[in-house]
């Protein structure tokens, strides 16, 4: 057993180069590939190279939708996750793994989109294409496209909060708000909203903490827990993660579902909208 995958409750839901290695190719399982870049190149990185039966996924144009005021992006629609399942074979009965080359953080925002709306089984590739490339495994420049799919986009799910919601679950006792923004965004010494700082009562757990330095891999789970202890984060609530933009909130939410915890929920909008929005309180 690789070191990141000790002390894990829920390891199965995060995928070793070992073992994607050993399942490419047999029925049923679906791998995507969102790797992705500011400047709209992620179609052609795919092209150069990507893992054998790859489907290429952007996820900031297929998994979200814009708001109104622009800086806040928020949960595909149930139709265009849908179309999104068709294109890339997703079915009913498909084991999904996602990969990017970012530390996990846009992987996580697709495994938590497609869990949003009812898919079980998704796994995120630990270490990302970068661990595969790494390790010398086959890569592939073929578009060979799996058959049509289709799964039962059901929800979304209690794994998606609005800003509605946050707002009132304010000073519940068994649920705990979660913020994976650096330190100092969280403080209120950063940030690009009309008003910096964080939701009143929620802790700092920032997600750039959850991998090892200057690797892609996840830190094992005894230095996971360690993580969540400093931030005086315990057992037993209902976890609601948040960061600008839903983003590194989605991995923070994998990292806890990895522990172990069962009810943990992404707040969609997270701190772009919150920190926009002059009748919500803020703590500084």
């Amino acid at each position: 057993m690789i070191p990141a995958m000790n002390g894990l409750a829920r390891p199965e839901i995060l995928a070793t180069t070992e073992w994607l290695a050993e399942q490419l190719g047999r029925p049923g399982m679906r791998v995507l590939d969102v790797r992705w870049r500011p400047d709209g190149s992620a179609a052609a990185v795919h092209a150069v190279g990507h893992i054998p039966g790859a489907v290429q996924v952007d996820w900031r144009a297929e998994l979200t939708e814009d708001v109104a005021d622009g800086e806040a992006f928020v949960l595909v629609t149930p139709d265009r996750m849908a179309a999104l399942a068709e294109r890339a074979g997703i079915t009913d009965g498909s084991t999904v793994v996602v990969y990017d080359d970012s530390q996990g953080v846009f992987a996580a925002r697709a495994w938590w989109s497609l869990r949003a709306y009812g898919l079980e089984s998704v796994r995120i590739l630990d270490g990302g294409y970068p661990a595969w490339v790494a390790e010398g495994r086959s890569i592939s420049n073929a578009e060979v496209g799996p058959p049509p799919g289709g799964f039962t986009v059901r929800g979304p799910n209690r794994t998606r909060l609005t800003t509605a919601d946050v707002r009132g679950l304010l000073g519940a006792p068994d649920v705990t708000l979660l913020d994976a923004r650096a330190p100092s965004e969280y403080r209120g010494f950063e940030g690009n909203t009309r008003r910096l700082g964080h939701i009143p009562g929620a802790l700092n757990v920032p997600v750039g903490g959850t991998s090892l330095p200057g690797s892609q891999h996840l830190r094992d789970g005894t230095q996971l827990r360690a993580l969540l202890h400093a931030g005086n984060v315990s057992r037993g609530r209902r976890m609601v993660c948040y960061d600008g933009s839903g983003v590194a909130a989605s991995k923070l939410a994998f990292v806890l579902t990895l522990l172990g915890h069962e009810d943990v929920a992404v707040y969609d909008g997270g701190w772009a909208e919150w920190g926009n929005r002059l009748d919500l309180p803020v703590d500084r």
